[in-house]
């Protein structure tokens, strides 16, 4: 069972709800407020009135005997636990950080959030790639396509002057020696440079100097985390990443 995250008691005039927030974005999950009961006990209370207000002593106590939920800020434990069961299947709770998540941070194939997944780089490239795809949209859109082509050129570039740990991922400016996150010695960045000139092409398809065709090995004989050339290898030459199935 999901633990409950934090929670709110509110009421628009048709009796009392809750809503239950994700511990990590705040998105809301909102239960239903009981609609039939309330009108039910609007009915009965009206009745109840009706039937003792000639008696002196009990008529106010009459009006009072069933509360008008139109007007109730609260709910006892087994309410709150009702309305809990509403909005459960919305929530999970990381076996890591212990934090209750709502579908956005949750990774369902790996049961972590999405902080704590072990896929967290590829969830976050998965998100890159998204956002850059309704950019790419909008860009063409409004005609703007050879600013967009433009700018992913120069993030091209600048990704290749980073260092990058071997053990998480993390990346930094060029010349960080230990990973800010885990403390393992960081992976240089190892400049690009055309064959004929000289000149750093920074992940370019033509050298911005001469204008040489750049030729570059199949992604199968690169290390996919620090760009090197594996000839075959088991492991990466430079970095040590394992390659291969």
């Amino acid at each position: 069972m999901t633990r409950m995250p934090r929670y709110e008691v509110r009421n628009d005039g048709v009796g009392p709800y809750a809503v239950f927030y994700c511990d990590k974005c705040n998105r809301e999950f909102r239960s239903s407020p009981d609609i039939g009961g309330t009108i039910a006990k609007d009915v009965g209370r009206s009745a109840v009135g009706g039937l003792l207000r000639g008696v002196p002593i009990l008529g106010t106590a009459a009006g009072r005997a069933v509360e008008d939920q139109r007007y109730v800020y609260s709910l006892t434990p087994q309410q709150l636990e009702a309305h809990w069961k509403q909005v459960e299947q919305y929530f999970h709770e990381c076996p890591t950080c212990r934090l209750v998540v709502c579908p956005s941070d949750w990774d369902a194939q790996a049961g972590y959030c999405t902080e704590d997944s072990p896929r967290r780089e590829e969830i976050a490239q998965a998100q890159a790639e998204q956002a850059a795809g309704v950019l790419k949209g909008f860009a063409s859109a409004l005609g703007l396509g050879d600013v967009m082509r433009g700018a992913a050129q120069a993030a091209q570039a600048a990704s290749t002057n980073l260092a990058r740990c071997p053990k998480d991922g993390t990346v930094a400016p060029a010349g960080t020696k230990f990973c800010p996150e885990c403390g393992s010695p960081m992976t240089q960045p190892q400049a690009e440079v055309c064959p004929k000139c000289g000149a750093n092409v920074g992940g370019a398809k033509f050298c911005p100097s001469c204008g040489t065709k750049i030729e570059r090995a199949p992604q199968s004989l690169v290390c996919p985390n620090c760009g090197t050339k594996t000839e075959g290898a088991k492991f990466c030459p430079n970095c040590g990443t394992k390659l291969g199935a």
